[in-house]
């Protein structure tokens, strides 16, 4: 029996359809607009909004009205920088609420609420991004990709181009494959074949890792990627092109080899001693998560914000600064910076980032790593936006895992479930929920990345991974795909997964380390999104949550995208007739939208992805 839509439920977001996509300031009156189908029983429609903590009620008037659906909007005074609102629908026998979780006949907490933001922001550029995230060690040899690297650190153990990364172990960090910023360079031609125009290198800088996240100096790039002059060199030839590049850094510690850490251990009177946490038990300081090897940054210390943060001469400010003139930065676990005990300065420290970065660049964006509830961090005017794994990339591989699978759930002590759809899509709005519309527009969305299991290896399938990838290219937010990932590059955990890439293979259109059909995938996937202002602006209306098909429509002005994610054979669904003319075009996918007098039916196919445009 085919599934009841979700069609016929009230709706906003925060999108140009519902909002305007200015920016507010305090004090403008923001017309906020509902959604409501034409069998709703509404009596009237109420704004409940929150000033200086008290609830506000603002009655909403009926702005047009047709066959199939009517259309409320109130004016929202902007009264805080960050407004929280609901609507109410005073309905025959009670009453509903429509937040961003959707349409409840009880009480909801505020948690859920939409919300307006007066704080900028991230630049526009990202509407239309597609981001490409490399693992420096692991992309390519500028010299090429023969024998194991030679001249290596006391720290590293060579390995051949083709090697398994350990998964587990002190090889993990230590195994040392000879990619290199020039390597980077001579391949991005392959960044454009796939589509994508922005950069993120992991951490570049000298250490005593393969994966640099303990840094020993924030004055250079590592001389095993070539030193500054190759970073100058990739940053002007990816400009060149028309492309960005986005570094990471670590504004919560620092390498325990690092030059201010070795002053402080050296001198405690010194004024870098003052930039450590210290403590009575071993190894006598704070570190990162109790790695003696990531002494933690005290930001109460006189001197290290405009060291680390602030201004121009800035660690951040100087590599933002040509002749490298990078367009952003990501911070890795932005969500520990400056929280340590009594200490809460995270907000504060990423406000002066931006504002850092802002002045130097106006389109720089600045992206925080934050695992898990990132919402208290973010629309207050600090981090632009999140990787974003909580309303994104941990739903999606509870919905697409492989069946019995094994595979550690991210940092948590039990394997990945595989969840029906209703659990998967619950956990997507729980999240997007907290964030203003202007945050998880911009989202980094991630299959995987250099911390997590591959997404090949989460689904067991090539077929899952196309509805994966159809996911990524079509949901909200900013795509970023881990390099590799677009080949089929498997993986078990962060380490394992931050394989080699097969350039021969590449080379040779294909080979057991790199499948072409999905290369082929991402391309059109990447193509299709480029093509479609919906798929990158517009709204999300869920149409259909079944336990293995999803279904959801994004909406702009000028154009309205249908999108169907199947993880498995299911019972097909009908939407209504009127929210398509004509006909339907299929943009991914191939299969024909069958459209009825009185309906539209979609196909019961599976596994797979189709996304049609309805004219």
């Amino acid at each position: 029996m085919a599934l009841h839509h979700l069609l016929g439920a009230a709706h906003h977001d925060g999108s140009e359809l519902y909002v305007p996509r200015s920016t507010p300031r305090l004090g403008d009156r923001v017309p906020v607009r509902l959604r409501v189908p034409g069998a709703g029983s509404e009596r009237a429609v109420w704004v409940r909004t929150v000033r200086d903590g008290e609830p506000r009620m603002v009655e909403a008037r009926l702005e047009r009205a047709g066959e199939h659906e009517r259309w409320y909007v109130a004016e929202l005074p902007v009264h805080n920088p960050v407004t929280q609102y609901r609507f109410l629908l005073d309905e025959p026998g009670g009453y509903r609420w429509v937040d961003g979780r959707g349409v409840h006949a009880r009480d909801v907490s505020d948690a859920g609420d939409f919300r307006l933001t007066v704080h900028d922001p991230a630049p526009p550029w990202l509407d239309t991004a597609v981001v490409y995230q490399v693992f420096p060690d692991r992309f390519a040899r500028a010299a090429g990709h023969g024998a194991p690297p030679t001249d290596v650190p006391d720290w590293a153990q060579p390995a051949r181009w083709d090697d398994e990364p350990a998964a587990h172990g002190r090889a993990a960090a230590t195994q040392l494959y000879g990619g290199d910023l020039g390597g980077v360079e001579r391949h991005l031609d392959h960044l454009q074949r796939l589509g994508v125009d922005t950069l993120y290198l992991t951490p570049i800088f000298p250490a005593r890792s393969n994966h640099r996240y303990d840094a020993t100096s924030f004055a250079h790039v590592d001389p095993l990627l070539g030193g500054d002059e190759a970073l100058v060199s990739l940053s002007a030839a990816l400009h060149a092109r028309g492309m960005r590049l986005i570094g990471d850094i670590t504004t919560n510690h620092t390498g325990s080899g690092h030059e201010w850490f070795r002053t402080a251990q050296a001198d405690r009177a010194s004024h870098e001693a003052g930039f450590y946490y210290w403590s009575d038990a071993p190894p006598g300081y704070v570190g990162w998560l109790e790695h003696a090897s990531l002494p933690k940054l005290n930001y109460t210390a006189p001197g290290l914000a405009a060291r680390m943060v602030e201004g121009p001469d800035s660690v951040l400010g100087r590599w933002l600064r040509p002749p490298v003139s990078l367009d952003g930065w990501r911070v890795d676990v932005a969500n520990m910076t400056g929280r340590h005990a009594a200490d809460d300065l995270t907000v504060a420290i990423a406000r002066t980032a931006r504002s850092t970065m802002r002045s130097l660049n106006p389109e720089a964006v600045l992206v925080s790593e934050h695992f898990h509830d990132a919402s208290a961090d973010l629309g207050v005017g600090g981090w632009d936006v999140n990787m974003n794994y909580s309303a994104f990339t941990r739903p999606l591989w509870t919905w697409l895992v492989e069946p019995g699978s094994t595979l550690p759930f991210l940092g948590m002590p039990v394997p990945i479930p595989r969840l029906p759809g209703a659990a998967a899509v619950a956990t997507m709005r729980e999240f997007d929920s907290t964030v203003p519309w202007a945050v998880t527009r911009h989202q980094w969305n991630m299959l995987g990345s250099h911390d997590t299991a591959r997404i090949r290896t989460v689904t067991g399938s090539r077929d899952l991974v196309t509805v994966a990838a159809a996911a990524l290219f079509t949901y909200p937010g900013t795509p970023v795909v881990f390099a590799g990932d677009e080949g089929g590059a498997t993986g078990t955990n962060g380490e394992h997964a931050r394989s080699t890439m097969p350039w021969d293979q590449i080379a040779a259109g294909g080979g057991p380390r790199w499948d072409a059909d999905t290369f082929a995938v991402y391309r059109e996937l990447i193509a299709l999104r480029r093509s479609s202002r919906a798929l990158r602006e517009g709204g999300l209306r869920w149409a259909v949550v079944d336990d293995d098909a999803l279904v959801f429509l994004r909406e702009t002005a000028d154009e309205r995208v249908l999108v169907l994610l199947a993880r498995a054979p299911w019972a097909g669904a009908t939407l209504p007739r009127h929210l398509v003319g004509s006909h339907a075009t299929n943009l991914f996918g191939g299969a024909e939208l069958e459209v009825r007098d009185s309906a539209l039916r979609l196909p019961g196919d599976g596994p797979g992805a189709e996304v049609w445009r309805l004219a």
